[in-house]
């Protein structure tokens, strides 16, 4: 796994590279069920889906959440799947939420029979401009890789045979 996390115009962009173990019908099975999303959010996020999303993920569709942002503060955060060519990549965005801006393109390339690349490119924008980043930056930057960081841990134990 490689997670990578630049900032430029006070946009945030991480990049995050993990080979997955199986094929890319499966990967983009798996992926492509909103549902599974629950599955790999770490615990301590107190992550559910609140609307009730068909079994397969289309352009278009929005999926409403409740986060945890802080210890005992939750948030509601509605993303819309904008772009999705098929077993290639699909992108969220957030329409309401508790970022200024989430834009989180999910890429998937077959490097064998049974390994698929997947690579989550995330551009982020705190909110309050200078007063986000000088209040919220680190923690929120340490909170978006620790997501990815446990997605990878998750995802190894729940993948691999």
């Amino acid at each position: 796994m490689k997670i990578n996390l630049t900032k430029q115009s006070g946009i945030y962009t991480l990049t995050s590279e993990q080979v997955l173990p199986l094929s890319l019908e499966k990967a983009w099975e798996f992926f492509t069920f909103p549902a599974n999303l629950d599955k790999i959010t770490p615990p301590e996020m107190e992550f559910r889906i609140t609307n009730n999303p068909p079994a397969k993920t289309y352009k278009g569709q929005i999926i409403t959440y409740k986060i945890g942002i802080l210890p005992g503060i939750s948030s509601n955060w509605i993303t819309e799947i904008t772009h999705l060519e098929d077993k290639e990549f699909f992108v969220d965005e957030q329409r309401f939420g508790p970022y200024a801006m989430w834009h989180h393109e999910h890429h998937f390339k077959e490097i064998s029979a049974n390994e698929v690349m997947m690579t989550d490119i995330v551009n982020y924008k705190l909110p309050l401009g200078m007063l986000g980043n000088l209040v919220a930056g680190k923690l929120v930057n340490n909170k978006v890789k620790f997501i990815f960081e446990s997605r990878y841990k998750i995802l190894k134990k729940f993948l691999t045979p």
